[in-house]
């Protein structure tokens, strides 16, 4: 007959402790009424009621000796559980009880059934088993206290007078009382210590997330999200992988940043690289970084669709910034910037090593190779406006995507040279049937992406064009 503690999350098999995992800190462990203290206060309870009962000759003598029997046990069976290999045996703590309820009900036995001291030792032993091990363990514990009871009153007999004196059933329902109220202090105690736990576990994973946002934005989605969910390990290791690179940059840029002051400056650019940067995230690109006006991105890790799907999508992504750049120039210039920023862009295809590289303290996760090289010489040869790729790229994605030929160059780490091409646009967007549309004069901006256009959006442009058209038409006739 042990303390049992509230079984609300994990129990350590040799101490009952009740553990909560916080997965962002240590095991949060709250300490129950010891086992040792439990079992101590149950048997010493007992061993009241016995003595009582002997004193007034409703119990035989010889059940003294199961009083001290009794005083001994709690001892023993705390060795058990804590000094031999048996503290490692799963459900220790369940297995003692129903050594505990074989007793009780060899005990209850001997005493002749006596009514309340019986109904008393029974409150206590089925109490345990409740908190401990909740009903399964009840159902096993009345099962095998109901056995040794029967057992032990087959051979002995029950009592001639199942009546116990008052002062023994007051001693009984008192120990009984004294029992039930400490075990259920000790676990509504660890049941606040418990909801405390888990409001402070609350607060660090709600802290946890917001840090982890934070962290997000140093880090394309991609990595975060693999290093958030477990995927991937943060250390040093780097593998070989077939990559779509991407470059890009501002030309025209260097003659802007001398005209404008730098908080204006700085302004631009981080809109640039948000919208830019848009673009990237919903073609699926890992943005590796920024560095002054270029922009480095690149397809297939840490997800890939396929090397074709990779390089179509990187191809995509460049077409969709080079119209989003004459949409955002038409914006800057209703802002006083008169400068025309063009984009250059250049994409190459190949096998690079991409991982982290750097050191244990400080790590980046990026690109090397010779593809990498090959990229970014494209953006540099690039005119303002061009796309350029490499011949493997253009092999991948010719099917979809028009290109023209603009020849040879000769560039480091290839030891011939590297023919190249032009992006000119989606093959579906070629002629009559063309979803984009531009026409830029003095005075005079239009850029139409037909495939984006809402219903009601529609009639709005519509209406606006033949206003426009209307008030040409005017200005001719007063000419």
């Amino acid at each position: 007959m042990m303390s049992a503690p509230a079984e609300l999350r994990n129990v350590s098999a040799s101490s009952g402790k009740v553990s909560l995992n916080d997965p962002y800190d240590n095991t949060v462990v709250i300490p129950p009424m010891p086992d040792y203290s439990g079992r101590i206060l149950a048997y010493t309870s007992t061993s009241i009621v016995i003595a009582t009962g002997v004193y007034q000759n409703i119990f035989v003598h010889w059940l003294l000796w199961l009083v001290a029997m009794g005083m001994v046990w709690p001892h023993v069976a705390h060795f058990i559980t804590r000094r031999t290999f048996l503290k490692n045996s799963p459900r220790i703590r369940q297995k003692m009880l129903l050594l505990d309820c074989a007793f009780g009900g060899s005990l209850i036995g001997a005493m002749g059934l006596v009514a309340i001291p019986t109904t008393a030792i029974v409150l206590m032993l089925m109490f345990s088993c409740l908190i401990v091990g909740g009903v399964r363990q009840w159902l096993f514990g009345t099962a095998l206290t109901g056995a040794s009871l029967a057992a032990t009153v087959a051979v002995l007999g029950s009592a001639d007078n199942l009546q116990a004196p008052l002062l023994t059933s007051v001693i009984a329902v008192l120990a009984t009382g004294v029992y039930i109220c400490v075990t259920a202090y000790y676990s509504h105690v660890q049941a606040r210590a418990l909801l405390y736990a888990k409001t402070q576990i609350q607060n660090q994973r709600e802290q946890s997330i917001a840090l982890s946002h934070k962290l997000s934005k140093y880090l394309s989605p991609q990595v975060w999200q693999s290093i958030f969910t477990g995927e991937r390990d943060v250390r040093l290791e780097t593998q070989r992988k077939k990559l779509a690179v991407f470059f890009s940059d501002i030309k025209g840029f260097t003659e802007l940043s001398e005209e404008m002051e730098p908080e204006a400056l700085t302004e631009l650019l981080n809109h640039y690289f948000n919208e830019m940067s848009q673009v990237a995230l919903r073609y699926g690109g890992t943005i590796d970084k920024f560095v002054g006006d270029s922009i480095m991105v690149f397809f297939g890790d840490p997800t890939s669709r396929g090397q074709r799907e990779d390089a179509f999508a990187c191809v995509s992504m460049a077409i969709d910034m080079r119209k989003h750049m004459k949409i955002m120039r038409q914006k800057w210039r209703s802002q006083g910037i008169k400068t025309p920023l063009e984009i250059r862009m250049g994409i190459s295809t190949g096998y690079t090593t991409v991982g982290n590289f750097g050191a244990e303290n400080r790590m980046d996760y990026t690109i090397i190779g010779k593809e990498v090289n090959l990229a970014s010489r494209l953006e540099s040869l690039a005119e303002a406006g061009e796309i350029l790729i490499s011949y493997e790229t253009f092999s991948l994605i010719k099917d979809r995507i028009m290109c023209r030929d603009k020849g040879e160059i000769t560039v480091k780490g290839f030891g011939k040279p590297v023919p190249i091409y032009e992006v000119v646009d989606f093959r579906r967007d070629m002629g009559p049937n063309r979803s984009f549309l531009e026409h830029e004069h003095s005075g005079f901006a239009m850029y139409l992406d037909s495939d984006k256009i809402t219903e009601r959006e529609r009639t709005a442009i519509l209406t606006a064009l033949e206003d426009a058209a209307d008030r040409l038409r005017r200005e001719d006739d007063t000419e």
